[in-house]
């Protein structure tokens, strides 16, 4: 079996790909990482197999023909990480918005405190974002709040996308199933695991805005998210959750 694969997207990220790998390379705990590009322009997969000559054991890529969502990209890498034996599958953005060194942080709450499911959470004490504008600090608090009321999860973070679970969430999840593609992905991913009764921790990280490249988020993507909720907890009456 093996230890723990991060898994990034990537679109157009030729500013932060190769700062963000040789960040992750750097950690004390020897992660792989795991790149999903989905055709970028700017030549994002080009710089990963360069690095990839640095980091031939630990840094992986897979290449798609398309923008194709970051919920497909994420389960492209969940399959990928099953297939290959690893305990502990992360997702974390390229853009330097999740500090790579929380990394440890979330790893410690699955291998060592035993949880299934370990969240960076923004808003667990308080309001940590940094460079948000009022504005969307309190539309994503206020989307944080609207699913806890709808679905009935006990998470601060709901919308949060630092995670780290243990293979066997994973496994139990049926992810051909997952409906979203674009943010309410996280969403629905926590809902599943909290339904199946898994064990979740939230981790307090500090979320930074990118500084580099451009913002994926759009009022689109948001809709998804606020609009799909309540249809997502409608169909889990007529879902059994089982682990067994």
């Amino acid at each position: 079996m093996k230890d723990a694969l991060v898994i990034i997207p990537t679109y157009n990220e030729r500013e932060n790909i190769e700062a963000m790998v040789r960040k992750v390379m750097s950690l004390s705990h020897p992660f792989h990482l795991l790149i999903i590009d989905d055709g970028s322009p700017d030549g994002t997969a080009d710089i990963v197999r360069q690095l990839q000559q640095e980091f031939p054991e630990r840094l992986l890529l897979e290449t798609r023909k398309g923008k194709l969502g970051l919920g497909t990209a994420y389960i492209h890498g969940f399959k990928y990480a099953l297939r290959h034996g690893y305990e502990y599958i992360f997702e974390m953005d390229c853009d330097f918005s999740h500090n790579p060194d929380d990394l440890i942080r979330l790893y410690q709450a699955c291998a060592v405190e035993g949880y299934d499911v370990a969240i960076g959470s923004r808003y667990i004490q308080g309001v940590n974002v940094v460079n948000w504008p009022m504005s969307r600090v309190l539309m994503s608090w206020f989307a944080s709040w609207y699913v806890r009321l709808i679905t009935g999860m006990p998470i601060a973070d709901t919308t949060a996308g630092f995670k780290c679970y243990r293979r066997k969430v994973l496994e139990t999840i049926q992810l051909n199933k997952i409906r979203f593609v674009g943010y309410a992905f996280q969403i629905e991913m926590k809902f599943l695991a909290y339904k199946y009764g898994f064990k979740i921790k939230e981790v307090p990280i500090i979320f930074t805005d990118r500084t580099k490249g451009q913002s994926k988020m759009s009022k689109g993507i948001f809709k998804e998210a606020v609009f799909g909720v309540l249809k997502m907890k409608i169909g889990s009456f007529f879902r059994h959750f089982d682990r067994y």
